[in-house]
């Protein structure tokens, strides 16, 4: 059996695997699903996991002396050459309850008479499983983590192209003070990075071996028990640990809290390209095509399709991973229901957040950015967005409050049509009977950037020391 691929070859994938039980068809995941995950959880790759496990197993008590090494090899190359039958596999699993005894009994019926009594020798079914769920999780790891850099590449390229790329900042969805395009992603680049972080620490705190046997003492494994664990974590380049862990899922709770995570921070940018992208802003938008996007009724229409799928990727796999919290209440030294929460759970969500992420990158990668219209933008509404710098200039001389009030009132002037905001500033200084000689009396939006161009800097620094 590979020790580097769940997935059997295409050449002696068994058919019909998946067609155990009827398939609800999911339309989310239909239109915005990403193959690799899908594969990394097909019923194939899931058994495969587990006959991984059952011939490590083997290979590390024929290494230590429990079984011979003529028992070890044979079992290991049984479930190497093993052609499941599928259909009695799930049949045996749902009369069980779980489907890794009748997975032993194939593996056993393909061996002559001894090997086949060292098949899971001293194991039980929740070491073999969560095992195998730890092989799948790790190769789970690497899409997400491969889907997760194209989307940080891309930020990183946009902020440094567009780090003076004038816009207007918004807050509470009003234009606030001047910005540029690279200095509103900075931000959302800064959180992929510790993003990027968090992940790799998940995904490492997940990749441990289970082998502690049916009440969590590793009883049946003999006095070699610990060596045996070592040495199928070797083979299965996981790490090992000398605590059972399978009452306690605190590590895929984490796993699946941060890949959650992860389609919140790309939420957030398909937020921002959804607003952005309306009629009335028309900043930036998604990636043209013939009929992308298209409307039945309205043929003017171009709606921003892919990141309304990660919105609702996002919106779902977000209240899915609370699950885990559940699957976390594991009394005593085994689950009695929580465990089959997990099932769910976990591959659901993958394919949520593996979704998320590869439609995140190609948003990025064909957004389209209009930097005359957000400069032109800038201008809206009198050129209002400049009354804080206009306020700053005039404290040295009036005092923070007072040049508030001041600049206050000639907004005023500015929303009546009376005049331009420099206009008005000027107007209401001479009112107040304050000296401008020394305050500028028109400002320039390139002229009131503060910390934007550096912030770009920063954070594409910061993502690509990586």
């Amino acid at each position: 059996m590979t020790t580097s691929s769940l997935h059997p070859s295409p050449a002696t994938a068994p058919t019909g695997a998946a067609a155990a039980s009827p398939q609800i068809f999911d339309l989310l995941l239909h239109n915005y699903g990403d193959a690799r995950m899908s594969a990394v959880f097909s019923p194939e790759s899931m058994v495969a996991s587990w006959l991984r496990t059952e011939a490590a197993l083997a290979t590390a008590q024929g290494d230590r002396g429990v079984i011979t090494g003529a028992e070890a090899q044979a079992v290991a190359q049984a479930c190497e050459d093993l052609e499941v039958d599928y259909e009695a596999l799930w049949a045996s699993a749902r009369n069980v309850g779980y489907p890794i005894l009748g997975l032993v009994r194939q593996i056993a019926a393909s061996l002559p008479a001894g090997p086949d009594g060292r098949v899971h020798y001293g194991a039980t079914t929740q070491d073999i499983m969560d095992t195998g769920l730890v092989l799948q999780l790790t190769e789970a790891s690497t899409v997400i983590t491969d889907h997760l850099n194209n989307i940080g590449d891309a930020v990183a390229r946009l902020v440094d192209e567009h780090a003076g790329t004038l816009m207007p900042g918004r807050t509470h969805g009003q234009q606030a003070v001047p910005t540029t395009f690279g200095a509103q992603l900075a931000p959302l680049l800064a959180e992929l990075t510790r993003q990027r972080a968090r992940w790799a620490a998940a995904a490492e705190g997940v990749r441990v071996v289970s082998l502690f046997g049916a009440g969590g003492t590793n009883a049946a494994q003999g006095p070699r028990s610990r060596e045996v664990r070592a040495v199928v974590a070797e083979i299965l380049r996981l790490s090992t640990t000398d605590v059972s862990w399978h009452p306690s899922r605190d590590g895929l709770a984490d796993f699946a809290q941060t890949a959650a995570a992860l389609t919140a921070t790309c939420a957030r940018m398909a937020r921002n390209v959804i607003d952005l992208s309306r009629t009335e802003i028309g900043e930036i938008g998604e990636a043209a095509g013939k009929h992308r996007g298209a409307s039945s009724t309205m043929p003017q229409k171009a709606n921003p399709i892919l990141a309304e799928g990660i919105i609702g990727l996002s919106g779902v796999a977000g209240p899915l991973s609370a699950g885990m919290f559940r699957a976390m209440e594991v009394p005593q030294e085994r689950a009695a229901g929580e465990w089959q929460i997990e099932w769910y759970v976990l591959p659901h969500l993958m394919g949520l957040t593996a979704a998320a992420l590869k439609a995140t990158a190609e948003l990025v990668e064909g957004l389209r950015v209009d930097a005359a219209r957000m400069r032109a933008n800038l201008d809206h509404d009198g050129g209002l967005i400049m009354a804080e710098a206009y306020m700053i200039s005039l404290a040295p001389v009036l005092g923070r409050e007072r040049s508030h009030d001041v600049v206050y009132s000639a907004v005023g002037q500015v929303r009546a049509g009376r005049a331009t905001l420099s206009e008005a500033v000027t107007a209401a200084v001479a009112a107040a009977g304050a000296d401008l000689t020394t305050t500028p009396t028109r400002i320039d939006p390139a002229d009131y950037l503060g910390e934007a161009t550096a912030m770009c800097a920063a954070a594409v620094g910061a993502w690509t020391r990586r």
